[in-house]
């Protein structure tokens, strides 16, 4: 059991650690990542933001094609949220009912529901902004039946809104820093893990004062 929790942690550490991962894993495993993270549930737990950046990073400095990863990327992300959908239109009602385990959290369906149903079909590109949010607001709005045309639209646009985004700031923060960056990446990548989950540190805030105001 010792070496099972050893591994888990060892396993979360690597993923939390973008260079490495991207050194690691190379094109395929980008494409993998961000795939999963925005279509599968499981994957509520990967880094995006700053694996984005950090591969934007990677291409500055010549390791990586910057056009090679804008392409796949986008098209993994375009994917991966259709497939989310796919999931919550076959899959919504038995999700809500489905118990918390080790790669699911009912919770955050729940927090993805809620922003969905105040920000309507805006929540598809806005998610994209917003770890776990993103992951699970596809699989919302295909258990809100969500007509598919109109969130292909907004899956298409939010797509090419995050990921283009997220590298190509990677990329002119590399080409204009040079081998600078180098010495301040990881403050770079803890600073906008921070910024990614500061709406939900604010949410849980707010639902924290709420919680004490009714006890």
């Amino acid at each position: 059991m010792d070496s099972l929790i050893s591994f888990v942690g060892y396993l979360l550490g690597f993923l939390k650690d973008p260079i490495l991962l991207i050194q690691t894993v190379g094109y395929i495993g980008l494409i993998t990542i961000v795939f999963a993270e925005t279509g599968l549930l499981l994957g509520f737990f990967l880094p995006g933001d700053s694996l984005l950046i950090a591969a934007g990073l990677f291409a500055a400095k010549g390791d990586m094609n910057i056009v090679i990863l804008l392409v796949t990327l986008t098209i993994a992300g375009i994917i991966g949220d259709a497939v989310g959908f796919y999931i919550g239109r076959k899959l919504g009602p038995l999700l809500y009912q489905k118990k918390d385990s080790f790669f699911f959290r009912r919770k955050h369906l729940l927090a993805a529901h809620d922003f969905y149903e105040k920000h309507g079909g805006k929540t598809i590109i806005l998610a994209r902004f917003i770890p776990i949010i993103r992951t699970f607001a596809p699989t919302v709005a295909g258990a809100a039946e969500m007509q598919y045309l109109r969130f292909a639209i907004f899956n298409i646009v939010g797509g090419f809104l995050w990921v283009w985004s997220m590298l190509l700031a990677g990329y002119f923060l590399g080409k204009t820093f040079g081998d600078k960056i180098n010495d301040y990446i990881h403050y770079l990548i803890v600073g906008i893990i921070f910024v990614s989950f500061l709406p939900i540190i604010i949410k849980w805030l707010q639902t924290k004062k709420i919680e004490k105001k009714q006890a």
